[in-house]
Protein backbone atom coordinates (compact mmCIF):
# COMPACT_ATOMS: atom_id res chain seq x y z
CA UNK A 1 0.00 0.00 0.00
CA UNK A 2 1.25 3.55 -0.91
CA UNK A 3 -0.13 6.60 -0.06
CA UNK A 4 0.09 9.87 -2.06
CA UNK A 5 -0.89 13.55 -0.96
CA UNK A 6 -0.82 17.03 -3.02
CA UNK A 7 -1.85 20.25 -0.93
CA UNK A 8 -2.29 23.96 -1.63
CA UNK A 9 -4.34 26.79 -1.98
CA UNK A 10 -7.99 26.16 -2.89
CA UNK A 11 -9.11 26.70 -6.28
CA UNK A 12 -5.31 25.63 -7.42
CA UNK A 13 -6.50 22.68 -9.22
CA UNK A 14 -5.48 19.90 -6.41
CA UNK A 15 -8.51 18.41 -6.75
CA UNK A 16 -7.96 18.08 -11.05
CA UNK A 17 -4.53 16.60 -10.31
CA UNK A 18 -5.85 14.01 -7.62
CA UNK A 19 -9.01 13.17 -9.98
CA UNK A 20 -5.98 12.71 -12.78
CA UNK A 21 -3.58 10.54 -10.41
CA UNK A 22 -6.66 8.32 -9.05
CA UNK A 23 -7.77 7.31 -12.52
CA UNK A 24 -4.74 6.33 -13.92
CA UNK A 25 -3.90 3.99 -10.94
CA UNK A 26 -7.41 2.83 -11.70
CA UNK A 27 -6.70 2.10 -15.15
CA UNK A 28 -3.47 0.27 -14.14
CA UNK A 29 -5.09 -2.04 -12.14
CA UNK A 30 -4.40 -0.54 -8.87
CA UNK A 31 -7.33 -0.13 -6.15
CA UNK A 32 -7.57 3.43 -5.08
CA UNK A 33 -9.34 5.48 -2.10
CA UNK A 34 -9.13 8.98 -2.48
CA UNK A 35 -9.66 11.56 0.46
CA UNK A 36 -9.98 15.52 0.63
CA UNK A 37 -9.98 17.98 3.05
CA UNK A 38 -11.03 21.32 1.97
CA UNK A 39 -12.70 24.49 2.81
CA UNK A 40 -16.36 25.36 2.58
CA UNK A 41 -15.41 28.53 0.37
CA UNK A 42 -14.48 28.56 -3.75
CA UNK A 43 -11.23 29.67 -3.49
CA UNK A 44 -8.45 30.68 -0.85
CA UNK A 45 -7.34 28.63 2.25
CA UNK A 46 -5.53 24.82 2.32
CA UNK A 47 -6.98 21.93 1.11
CA UNK A 48 -5.08 18.80 0.20
CA UNK A 49 -6.31 15.87 -1.48
CA UNK A 50 -4.74 11.86 -0.67
CA UNK A 51 -4.81 9.15 -2.63
CA UNK A 52 -4.51 5.22 -1.49
CA UNK A 53 -3.31 2.89 -3.51
CA UNK A 54 -2.39 -0.96 -3.72
CA UNK A 55 -3.24 -4.62 -4.87
CA UNK A 56 -6.13 -4.89 -2.57
CA UNK A 57 -9.86 -3.19 -1.62
CA UNK A 58 -9.04 -0.23 0.54
CA UNK A 59 -12.13 1.05 2.69
CA UNK A 60 -10.59 4.12 4.30
CA UNK A 61 -7.86 6.88 4.37
CA UNK A 62 -4.11 5.77 6.33
CA UNK A 63 -2.55 8.38 9.04
CA UNK A 64 1.03 8.01 7.01
CA UNK A 65 1.53 9.67 3.88
CA UNK A 66 4.59 8.24 1.72
CA UNK A 67 4.83 11.24 -0.81
CA UNK A 68 3.69 14.61 -0.04
CA UNK A 69 3.58 17.21 -3.03
CA UNK A 70 3.24 20.66 -1.28
CA UNK A 71 2.63 23.58 -3.67
CA UNK A 72 2.81 26.16 -0.63
CA UNK A 73 4.79 26.24 2.60
CA UNK A 74 2.16 25.73 4.55
CA UNK A 75 1.36 22.05 2.68
CA UNK A 76 5.00 21.17 4.55
CA UNK A 77 4.17 22.68 7.67
CA UNK A 78 0.38 21.26 7.71
CA UNK A 79 1.45 17.60 6.91
CA UNK A 80 5.03 16.98 7.53
CA UNK A 81 4.12 15.03 10.33
CA UNK A 82 2.57 12.11 8.27
CA UNK A 83 5.91 11.83 6.78
CA UNK A 84 8.16 8.69 7.94
CA UNK A 85 11.20 8.52 5.77
CA UNK A 86 8.85 9.36 2.92
CA UNK A 87 9.62 11.98 -0.08
CA UNK A 88 8.49 15.91 -0.17
CA UNK A 89 7.90 17.17 -3.69
CA UNK A 90 7.98 21.21 -3.24
CA UNK A 91 8.26 24.06 -5.75
CA UNK A 92 11.24 25.71 -5.44
CA UNK A 93 9.75 29.14 -6.21
CA UNK A 94 9.29 29.74 -2.14
CA UNK A 95 12.75 28.12 -1.20
CA UNK A 96 11.25 25.37 0.91
CA UNK A 97 12.65 23.45 3.63
CA UNK A 98 12.04 20.83 6.29
CA UNK A 99 10.88 21.35 9.50
CA UNK A 100 12.84 20.25 11.95
CA UNK A 101 12.93 16.65 12.63
CA UNK A 102 10.87 15.78 9.59
CA UNK A 103 11.93 12.30 8.90
CA UNK A 104 11.68 12.86 5.13
CA UNK A 105 13.77 13.13 1.48
CA UNK A 106 13.07 16.85 -0.27
CA UNK A 107 12.82 17.35 -4.02
CA UNK A 108 13.09 20.87 -5.17
CA UNK A 109 11.35 21.23 -8.30
CA UNK A 110 11.05 24.41 -10.49
CA UNK A 111 7.15 23.97 -10.69
CA UNK A 112 5.92 28.01 -10.80
CA UNK A 113 8.60 28.53 -13.49
CA UNK A 114 8.35 25.77 -15.63
CA UNK A 115 4.71 26.95 -15.98
CA UNK A 116 5.76 30.23 -16.90
CA UNK A 117 7.76 28.65 -19.64
CA UNK A 118 4.84 27.01 -21.01
CA UNK A 119 2.58 30.05 -20.82
CA UNK A 120 0.32 29.99 -18.02
CA UNK A 121 1.09 29.69 -14.34
CA UNK A 122 -2.23 27.54 -13.61
CA UNK A 123 -0.22 24.71 -15.36
CA UNK A 124 1.38 24.09 -12.39
CA UNK A 125 -0.28 21.51 -10.78
CA UNK A 126 -0.29 19.55 -14.20
CA UNK A 127 3.66 20.06 -13.79
CA UNK A 128 2.44 18.12 -10.90
CA UNK A 129 0.91 15.34 -11.99
CA UNK A 130 4.02 14.47 -14.12
CA UNK A 131 6.17 15.00 -11.66
CA UNK A 132 4.11 12.95 -9.06
CA UNK A 133 3.33 10.07 -12.23
CA UNK A 134 7.36 9.59 -12.54
CA UNK A 135 8.13 8.97 -9.30
CA UNK A 136 5.46 6.50 -8.92
CA UNK A 137 6.65 4.85 -11.51
CA UNK A 138 3.51 5.57 -14.01
CA UNK A 139 3.99 5.22 -17.65
CA UNK A 140 3.64 8.47 -19.51
CA UNK A 141 1.36 7.41 -22.03
CA UNK A 142 -1.37 6.13 -19.47
CA UNK A 143 -1.24 9.24 -17.59
CA UNK A 144 -1.24 11.23 -20.90
CA UNK A 145 -4.32 9.72 -22.59
CA UNK A 146 -6.78 9.99 -19.67
CA UNK A 147 -5.76 13.88 -19.42
CA UNK A 148 -6.51 14.12 -23.16
CA UNK A 149 -9.52 12.56 -22.75
CA UNK A 150 -10.09 14.36 -19.29
CA UNK A 151 -10.31 17.74 -22.21
CA UNK A 152 -11.39 16.35 -25.04
CA UNK A 153 -14.17 19.33 -25.26
CA UNK A 154 -11.40 22.20 -24.52
CA UNK A 155 -9.98 23.69 -27.62
CA UNK A 156 -6.40 22.16 -29.21
CA UNK A 157 -4.04 24.97 -27.45
CA UNK A 158 -5.62 23.86 -24.05
CA UNK A 159 -4.88 20.12 -24.56
CA UNK A 160 -1.87 20.80 -26.24
CA UNK A 161 -0.31 23.01 -23.20
CA UNK A 162 -1.81 20.10 -20.40
CA UNK A 163 0.08 17.50 -22.52
CA UNK A 164 3.21 19.40 -22.88
CA UNK A 165 3.05 20.53 -18.69
CA UNK A 166 2.44 16.79 -17.98
CA UNK A 167 6.03 15.72 -20.30
CA UNK A 168 7.95 18.71 -18.92
CA UNK A 169 6.79 17.72 -15.04
CA UNK A 170 7.71 14.12 -15.81
CA UNK A 171 11.22 14.58 -16.94
CA UNK A 172 12.07 16.52 -14.69
CA UNK A 173 11.34 14.30 -11.91
CA UNK A 174 13.18 11.56 -13.61
CA UNK A 175 16.20 13.73 -13.62
CA UNK A 176 16.03 14.25 -10.41
CA UNK A 177 15.15 10.22 -9.30
CA UNK A 178 18.76 9.04 -10.16
CA UNK A 179 19.84 10.99 -6.86
CA UNK A 180 17.72 9.79 -4.79
CA UNK A 181 18.65 6.69 -2.38
CA UNK A 182 15.63 5.22 -2.67
CA UNK A 183 12.21 5.36 -5.09
CA UNK A 184 8.33 4.31 -3.55
CA UNK A 185 7.94 0.54 -4.14
CA UNK A 186 4.48 -0.19 -5.62
CA UNK A 187 3.23 -3.88 -5.47
CA UNK A 188 2.03 -5.51 -8.39
CA UNK A 189 -0.99 -4.28 -9.69
CA UNK A 190 -4.07 -6.25 -9.61
CA UNK A 191 -6.28 -5.75 -13.25
CA UNK A 192 -10.05 -5.98 -12.89
CA UNK A 193 -12.89 -4.28 -14.70
CA UNK A 194 -13.42 -1.65 -12.03
CA UNK A 195 -14.81 2.18 -11.88
CA UNK A 196 -13.78 4.78 -9.73
CA UNK A 197 -16.64 6.25 -7.96
CA UNK A 198 -18.28 8.14 -5.17
CA UNK A 199 -21.73 7.08 -3.17
CA UNK A 200 -23.23 10.19 -4.43
CA UNK A 201 -22.59 8.43 -7.92
CA UNK A 202 -23.76 5.29 -7.06
CA UNK A 203 -26.97 7.18 -5.26
CA UNK A 204 -27.69 8.05 -8.61
CA UNK A 205 -27.03 5.06 -10.37
CA UNK A 206 -29.16 3.49 -8.32
CA UNK A 207 -32.24 5.35 -8.32
CA UNK A 208 -31.88 5.33 -11.84
CA UNK A 209 -32.35 1.90 -11.87
CA UNK A 210 -35.15 1.64 -9.66
CA UNK A 211 -37.29 3.73 -12.06
CA UNK A 212 -36.83 7.39 -9.76
CA UNK A 213 -37.92 10.18 -12.56
CA UNK A 214 -38.29 12.75 -10.31
CA UNK A 215 -35.64 14.54 -7.85
CA UNK A 216 -36.74 17.72 -6.76
CA UNK A 217 -33.84 19.50 -4.36
CA UNK A 218 -32.09 22.70 -2.97
CA UNK A 219 -28.45 23.26 -3.03
CA UNK A 220 -26.50 21.87 0.09
CA UNK A 221 -23.17 20.73 0.73
CA UNK A 222 -22.15 17.95 0.47
CA UNK A 223 -25.48 16.81 -1.67
CA UNK A 224 -25.70 18.69 -4.45
CA UNK A 225 -23.97 16.37 -6.77
CA UNK A 226 -26.56 14.48 -6.71
CA UNK A 227 -29.23 16.77 -7.94
CA UNK A 228 -25.85 17.64 -10.72
CA UNK A 229 -25.57 14.32 -11.94
CA UNK A 230 -29.31 13.35 -12.48
CA UNK A 231 -29.78 16.46 -14.26
CA UNK A 232 -27.18 14.87 -16.73
CA UNK A 233 -28.87 11.35 -16.43
CA UNK A 234 -32.67 11.89 -16.27
CA UNK A 235 -32.79 13.29 -19.71
CA UNK A 236 -31.85 10.36 -21.58
CA UNK A 237 -35.14 8.48 -19.47
CA UNK A 238 -37.81 11.06 -19.42
CA UNK A 239 -37.23 12.30 -15.69
CA UNK A 240 -36.85 15.61 -14.83
CA UNK A 241 -35.10 17.42 -11.70
CA UNK A 242 -36.71 20.35 -10.39
CA UNK A 243 -34.68 22.99 -8.45
CA UNK A 244 -36.82 24.11 -5.58
CA UNK A 245 -36.76 27.41 -3.54
CA UNK A 246 -36.23 25.98 -0.68
CA UNK A 247 -35.81 22.44 1.15
CA UNK A 248 -39.66 22.35 1.93
CA UNK A 249 -40.19 23.25 -1.46
CA UNK A 250 -38.31 19.83 -2.18
CA UNK A 251 -39.78 17.68 0.22
CA UNK A 252 -43.16 18.76 -0.38
CA UNK A 253 -42.51 18.31 -4.12
CA UNK A 254 -41.25 15.04 -4.04
CA UNK A 255 -44.08 13.87 -1.90
CA UNK A 256 -46.99 15.42 -4.33
CA UNK A 257 -45.49 13.02 -7.24
CA UNK A 258 -45.14 10.00 -5.02
CA UNK A 259 -48.96 10.59 -4.13
CA UNK A 260 -49.24 10.91 -7.99
CA UNK A 261 -47.94 7.49 -8.66
CA UNK A 262 -44.11 8.93 -9.64
CA UNK A 263 -40.68 7.41 -8.09
CA UNK A 264 -39.96 10.85 -6.59
CA UNK A 265 -36.73 11.62 -4.07
CA UNK A 266 -35.08 14.56 -2.73
CA UNK A 267 -31.20 14.96 -1.10
CA UNK A 268 -30.07 17.18 1.55
CA UNK A 269 -27.52 17.66 4.25
CA UNK A 270 -28.41 18.14 8.41
CA UNK A 271 -29.66 21.78 7.89
CA UNK A 272 -32.31 20.82 4.94
CA UNK A 273 -33.32 17.75 6.72
CA UNK A 274 -34.26 19.97 9.61
CA UNK A 275 -36.67 22.26 7.43
CA UNK A 276 -38.06 19.09 5.76
CA UNK A 277 -39.02 17.48 9.29
CA UNK A 278 -42.73 18.61 9.11
CA UNK A 279 -43.17 17.08 6.04
CA UNK A 280 -41.23 13.85 6.53
CA UNK A 281 -44.51 13.67 8.98
CA UNK A 282 -47.00 14.36 6.61
CA UNK A 283 -45.66 11.55 3.88
CA UNK A 284 -45.77 9.33 7.50
CA UNK A 285 -49.35 10.48 8.01
CA UNK A 286 -50.66 10.22 4.78
CA UNK A 287 -48.63 7.00 4.10
CA UNK A 288 -47.18 8.39 0.82
CA UNK A 289 -43.79 7.08 -0.71
CA UNK A 290 -41.06 9.23 -0.49
CA UNK A 291 -37.42 8.68 -0.67
CA UNK A 292 -34.80 11.44 0.86
CA UNK A 293 -31.27 10.89 1.13
CA UNK A 294 -29.09 12.64 3.50
CA UNK A 295 -25.61 13.64 3.64
CA UNK A 296 -24.69 14.00 7.18
CA UNK A 297 -22.13 16.97 7.91
CA UNK A 298 -20.53 18.67 11.05
CA UNK A 299 -23.44 20.59 12.80
CA UNK A 300 -25.23 22.03 14.35
CA UNK A 301 -26.54 25.04 12.19
CA UNK A 302 -24.39 25.80 9.16
CA UNK A 303 -21.63 24.11 11.48
CA UNK A 304 -18.70 22.49 9.24
CA UNK A 305 -20.49 21.98 5.63
CA UNK A 306 -17.21 20.13 4.21
CA UNK A 307 -16.68 18.15 7.13
CA UNK A 308 -18.05 14.83 7.85
CA UNK A 309 -19.88 13.35 11.05
CA UNK A 310 -22.79 11.29 11.91
CA UNK A 311 -24.43 13.27 14.03
CA UNK A 312 -27.85 13.39 12.47
CA UNK A 313 -28.93 10.05 13.23
CA UNK A 314 -31.59 10.59 16.29
CA UNK A 315 -32.91 13.49 14.18
CA UNK A 316 -33.66 10.93 11.25
CA UNK A 317 -35.42 8.76 13.34
CA UNK A 318 -37.23 11.03 15.78
CA UNK A 319 -37.10 14.39 14.37
CA UNK A 320 -40.20 16.44 13.60
CA UNK A 321 -43.68 16.66 16.00
CA UNK A 322 -45.75 14.07 17.03
CA UNK A 323 -44.55 10.07 16.45
CA UNK A 324 -45.02 9.45 12.68
CA UNK A 325 -42.83 6.19 10.89
CA UNK A 326 -40.29 6.41 9.01
CA UNK A 327 -37.36 4.04 7.79
CA UNK A 328 -34.18 4.45 8.26
CA UNK A 329 -31.10 2.42 6.37
CA UNK A 330 -28.06 3.10 6.24
CA UNK A 331 -25.15 1.74 3.91
CA UNK A 332 -21.75 1.50 4.82
CA UNK A 333 -20.11 1.49 1.46
CA UNK A 334 -20.20 2.84 -2.07
CA UNK A 335 -21.55 -0.75 -3.13
CA UNK A 336 -24.01 -0.62 -0.45
CA UNK A 337 -25.25 3.16 -1.62
CA UNK A 338 -26.22 1.76 -4.97
CA UNK A 339 -28.25 -1.30 -3.44
CA UNK A 340 -29.93 1.09 -0.81
CA UNK A 341 -30.89 3.41 -3.59
CA UNK A 342 -32.53 1.02 -5.50
CA UNK A 343 -34.35 -0.98 -2.76
CA UNK A 344 -35.25 2.70 -0.96
CA UNK A 345 -37.74 2.85 -3.76
CA UNK A 346 -39.19 -0.56 -3.18
CA UNK A 347 -39.42 -0.16 0.62
CA UNK A 348 -40.99 3.18 0.35
CA UNK A 349 -43.99 1.50 -2.45
CA UNK A 350 -44.23 -1.57 -0.40
CA UNK A 351 -44.90 0.13 3.27
CA UNK A 352 -46.05 3.19 1.71
CA UNK A 353 -43.66 5.10 3.87
CA UNK A 354 -40.88 8.05 4.03
CA UNK A 355 -37.49 6.12 3.68
CA UNK A 356 -34.67 8.11 4.45
CA UNK A 357 -30.70 6.76 3.42
CA UNK A 358 -28.54 7.91 5.88
CA UNK A 359 -25.24 8.66 4.01
CA UNK A 360 -22.59 10.93 5.53
CA UNK A 361 -19.58 13.40 3.89
CA UNK A 362 -16.94 10.56 3.86
CA UNK A 363 -19.10 8.24 2.01
CA UNK A 364 -21.30 10.33 -0.31
CA UNK A 365 -17.82 12.35 -1.84
CA UNK A 366 -14.44 10.29 -1.59
CA UNK A 367 -13.52 8.43 -4.73
CA UNK A 368 -13.10 4.78 -4.27
CA UNK A 369 -12.74 1.31 -6.95
CA UNK A 370 -15.69 -0.30 -7.39
CA UNK A 371 -16.00 -3.46 -9.13
CA UNK A 372 -18.25 -2.80 -12.03
CA UNK A 373 -20.44 -6.13 -11.67
CA UNK A 374 -21.93 -4.52 -8.47
CA UNK A 375 -23.48 -1.69 -10.01
CA UNK A 376 -24.53 -3.51 -13.00
CA UNK A 377 -27.66 -3.80 -11.85
CA UNK A 378 -29.76 -5.40 -9.21
CA UNK A 379 -30.90 -8.41 -8.68
CA UNK A 380 -34.08 -7.40 -7.13
CA UNK A 381 -37.53 -7.04 -8.95
CA UNK A 382 -38.96 -3.22 -9.18
CA UNK A 383 -41.88 -3.83 -6.01
CA UNK A 384 -44.94 -1.27 -6.34
CA UNK A 385 -46.87 -2.52 -2.90
CA UNK A 386 -50.57 -2.96 -3.11
CA UNK A 387 -51.18 -0.28 -5.38
CA UNK A 388 -55.08 -1.02 -6.88
CA UNK A 389 -56.44 -1.00 -10.12
CA UNK A 390 -60.09 -0.54 -10.92
CA UNK A 391 -60.45 -4.14 -12.21
CA UNK A 392 -59.22 -5.25 -8.46
CA UNK A 393 -61.24 -2.88 -6.98
CA UNK A 394 -64.34 -4.13 -8.58
CA UNK A 395 -67.82 -2.51 -7.66
CA UNK A 396 -67.06 -1.91 -3.66
CA UNK A 397 -69.26 1.13 -2.86
CA UNK A 398 -66.43 2.72 -1.05
CA UNK A 399 -62.73 1.78 -1.43
CA UNK A 400 -60.89 2.19 2.08
CA UNK A 401 -57.78 3.39 1.33
CA UNK A 402 -56.35 3.35 4.76
CA UNK A 403 -58.43 0.04 5.76
CA UNK A 404 -56.76 -2.07 8.30
CA UNK A 405 -55.18 -4.71 7.44
CA UNK A 406 -52.91 -7.98 9.12
CA UNK A 407 -49.87 -6.62 8.33
CA UNK A 408 -51.26 -2.99 8.33
CA UNK A 409 -50.33 -2.30 4.65
CA UNK A 410 -53.49 -0.70 3.38
CA UNK A 411 -54.60 -1.02 -0.47
CA UNK A 412 -53.96 2.25 -2.41
CA UNK A 413 -54.68 3.46 -5.85
CA UNK A 414 -53.32 6.17 -8.08
CA UNK A 415 -54.98 9.13 -9.55
CA UNK A 416 -56.74 8.90 -11.85
CA UNK A 417 -58.16 4.93 -11.35
CA UNK A 418 -62.01 4.39 -11.45
CA UNK A 419 -63.43 3.68 -8.18
CA UNK A 420 -60.44 4.71 -6.30
CA UNK A 421 -59.73 6.99 -3.20
CA UNK A 422 -57.55 9.73 -3.60
CA UNK A 423 -58.47 11.59 0.02
CA UNK A 424 -54.94 12.49 2.03
CA UNK A 425 -54.64 14.40 4.53
CA UNK A 426 -52.37 15.48 7.46
CA UNK A 427 -55.22 15.57 9.75
CA UNK A 428 -56.01 12.11 11.32
CA UNK A 429 -58.31 10.12 9.64
CA UNK A 430 -60.34 6.71 9.26
CA UNK A 431 -60.29 4.14 6.90
CA UNK A 432 -61.53 6.37 4.21
CA UNK A 433 -59.66 9.36 4.60
CA UNK A 434 -61.92 11.47 6.10
CA UNK A 435 -61.02 13.47 9.60
CA UNK A 436 -61.57 11.58 12.65
CA UNK A 437 -61.01 12.56 16.30
CA UNK A 438 -62.52 9.38 17.21
CA UNK A 439 -60.15 7.69 20.50
CA UNK A 440 -60.58 4.36 19.08
CA UNK A 441 -59.37 5.31 15.70
CA UNK A 442 -56.70 7.11 16.68
CA UNK A 443 -54.95 4.67 18.37
CA UNK A 444 -55.88 2.12 15.76
CA UNK A 445 -54.37 4.05 13.11
CA UNK A 446 -51.42 4.75 15.22
CA UNK A 447 -50.35 1.09 15.85
CA UNK A 448 -51.46 0.33 11.96
CA UNK A 449 -49.10 2.79 10.58
CA UNK A 450 -46.23 1.48 13.49
CA UNK A 451 -46.73 -2.11 12.37
CA UNK A 452 -46.42 -2.10 8.94
CA UNK A 453 -42.68 -0.50 9.05
CA UNK A 454 -41.81 -3.79 11.42
CA UNK A 455 -42.00 -6.24 8.34
CA UNK A 456 -39.04 -4.50 6.84
CA UNK A 457 -36.21 -6.91 8.16
CA UNK A 458 -37.71 -9.56 6.60
CA UNK A 459 -36.96 -8.07 3.59
CA UNK A 460 -33.72 -7.28 4.31
CA UNK A 461 -30.80 -8.08 6.24
CA UNK A 462 -30.51 -5.27 9.21
CA UNK A 463 -26.95 -5.85 10.17
CA UNK A 464 -23.75 -7.30 8.30
CA UNK A 465 -20.58 -8.66 9.59
CA UNK A 466 -17.30 -10.05 8.89
CA UNK A 467 -15.01 -12.45 10.46
CA UNK A 468 -17.44 -12.47 13.92
CA UNK A 469 -17.23 -16.05 14.23
CA UNK A 470 -14.65 -17.12 17.53
CA UNK A 471 -13.86 -12.99 17.37
CA UNK A 472 -12.37 -11.95 20.51
CA UNK A 473 -13.63 -8.53 19.66
CA UNK A 474 -16.31 -6.74 17.54
CA UNK A 475 -15.97 -3.23 15.70
CA UNK A 476 -19.86 -2.03 15.67
CA UNK A 477 -20.66 0.79 13.14
CA UNK A 478 -22.01 2.58 10.20
CA UNK A 479 -21.61 5.06 6.96
CA UNK A 480 -17.90 5.29 6.53
CA UNK A 481 -16.78 4.38 9.42
CA UNK A 482 -17.33 0.88 8.94
CA UNK A 483 -14.63 1.08 5.93
CA UNK A 484 -12.67 2.32 9.15
CA UNK A 485 -13.67 -0.14 10.99
CA UNK A 486 -12.19 -3.14 8.27
CA UNK A 487 -8.84 -1.00 7.95
CA UNK A 488 -8.32 -1.55 11.70
CA UNK A 489 -9.17 -4.96 11.76
CA UNK A 490 -6.50 -5.72 9.40
CA UNK A 491 -4.27 -3.71 11.68
CA UNK A 492 -5.50 -5.52 14.56
CA UNK A 493 -5.34 -9.07 13.32
CA UNK A 494 -1.83 -8.35 12.32
CA UNK A 495 -1.39 -8.18 16.12
CA UNK A 496 -2.66 -11.19 16.51
CA UNK A 497 -6.43 -10.38 17.90
CA UNK A 498 -9.18 -12.12 16.46
CA UNK A 499 -11.47 -9.06 14.73
CA UNK A 500 -14.93 -8.36 13.14
CA UNK A 501 -16.26 -5.79 11.97
CA UNK A 502 -20.18 -5.58 12.44
CA UNK A 503 -22.40 -2.23 10.70
CA UNK A 504 -25.89 -1.78 10.98
CA UNK A 505 -27.66 -1.61 7.97
CA UNK A 506 -31.48 -0.76 9.14
CA UNK A 507 -31.74 2.08 12.00
CA UNK A 508 -35.57 2.44 12.10
CA UNK A 509 -37.34 0.47 12.79
CA UNK A 510 -34.19 -0.42 15.15
CA UNK A 511 -33.41 -4.01 14.94
CA UNK A 512 -33.18 -5.24 18.58
CA UNK A 513 -33.39 -8.79 18.69
CA UNK A 514 -30.70 -9.29 15.70
CA UNK A 515 -28.58 -7.14 17.97
CA UNK A 516 -28.70 -9.06 20.48
CA UNK A 517 -28.97 -12.64 18.63
CA UNK A 518 -25.74 -11.88 16.82
CA UNK A 519 -23.57 -10.41 19.11
CA UNK A 520 -24.65 -12.62 21.92
CA UNK A 521 -21.26 -14.34 22.32
CA UNK A 522 -18.97 -11.54 21.53
CA UNK A 523 -16.85 -10.78 24.54
CA UNK A 524 -16.28 -6.81 23.80
CA UNK A 525 -18.00 -4.72 21.18
CA UNK A 526 -16.62 -1.39 20.38
CA UNK A 527 -18.94 1.19 18.89
CA UNK A 528 -17.33 3.89 16.90
CA UNK A 529 -19.15 6.68 15.57
CA UNK A 530 -18.40 10.43 14.02
CA UNK A 531 -20.63 12.17 16.69
CA UNK A 532 -20.23 14.09 20.22
CA UNK A 533 -22.67 12.40 22.39
CA UNK A 534 -22.94 8.19 20.77
CA UNK A 535 -25.64 8.45 19.37
CA UNK A 536 -25.82 4.56 18.13
CA UNK A 537 -24.97 3.79 21.30
CA UNK A 538 -28.07 5.43 22.79
CA UNK A 539 -30.01 3.87 20.10
CA UNK A 540 -28.28 0.16 21.51
CA UNK A 541 -29.26 1.59 25.02
CA UNK A 542 -32.94 2.43 24.22
CA UNK A 543 -32.97 -0.98 22.30
CA UNK A 544 -32.31 -2.48 25.65
CA UNK A 545 -28.94 -3.99 24.22
CA UNK A 546 -26.01 -2.08 25.64
CA UNK A 547 -24.15 -4.02 28.64
CA UNK A 548 -20.80 -3.70 30.23
CA UNK A 549 -19.60 -5.71 26.96
CA UNK A 550 -20.05 -2.26 24.99
CA UNK A 551 -17.44 0.36 24.78
CA UNK A 552 -18.24 3.65 22.99
CA UNK A 553 -15.25 5.92 21.09
CA UNK A 554 -16.63 9.00 19.17
CA UNK A 555 -15.10 11.60 17.24
CA UNK A 556 -16.61 15.02 16.31
CA UNK A 557 -13.19 17.42 14.88
CA UNK A 558 -14.62 16.83 11.39
CA UNK A 559 -11.47 14.64 10.71
CA UNK A 560 -12.61 11.12 10.10
CA UNK A 561 -10.93 8.21 11.74
CA UNK A 562 -7.58 7.01 10.76
CA UNK A 563 -8.05 2.66 10.99
CA UNK A 564 -4.66 3.09 13.40
CA UNK A 565 -7.26 5.06 15.67
CA UNK A 566 -9.58 2.31 16.24
CA UNK A 567 -6.67 -0.06 16.65
CA UNK A 568 -4.95 1.45 19.17
CA UNK A 569 -7.95 2.24 21.18
CA UNK A 570 -9.00 -1.44 21.02
CA UNK A 571 -5.66 -2.67 22.26
CA UNK A 572 -5.58 -0.08 24.87
CA UNK A 573 -9.08 -0.76 26.08
CA UNK A 574 -8.11 -4.61 26.35
CA UNK A 575 -5.34 -4.00 28.19
CA UNK A 576 -7.47 -1.94 30.88
CA UNK A 577 -9.93 -4.47 30.90
CA UNK A 578 -7.22 -7.96 31.31
CA UNK A 579 -5.60 -6.04 34.04
CA UNK A 580 -8.75 -5.51 35.98
CA UNK A 581 -9.38 -9.13 35.91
Amino acid sequence: MLSWKIGGDQGEGIDSTGDILIHTANRLGYYIYGYKSFSSRIKGGHTNYKMIMANRPISATTQKTDILVALTPQTITLNSQEINGGIIVADQAYSPSLPQGTDAMLVSLALSQMAKEIGSPVMRNMIAAGASAALLGFPLEVIAQYVEKRFQFKAPSIIEANRRALHAGYQAMLQETARLPWLPSLESPHPGERVVMTGNDATCLGALAAGCRIMSGYPITPATDIMESLTKYFPMVGGAVLQMEDELASITCAIGAGFAGARAMTATSGPGLSLMQEAIGLASMTETPVVIVDTQRAGPSTGMPTKSEQSDLLALIYGGHGEGPRIVIAPSSVEETFEDAYEAFNLAEHFQAPVIIATDLSLALWQQSVERKAIDGPHIPIDRGEVYSSSEIGESASFQRYAFTADGISPRTLPGTAAGQFLATGVEHGVEGKVSEDPLNRSRMMDKRFKKIGGIHDLRPPIRHEGLRDAEVALLGIGSVTGINKEARILLEQSGLKTAVVWLRTLSPFPSSQCQDLLAKTRHIVVVEQNATGQISQLLKMANVFDSRYHSLTKYDGVPFFAEDVARFTQNLLTQLEVKH
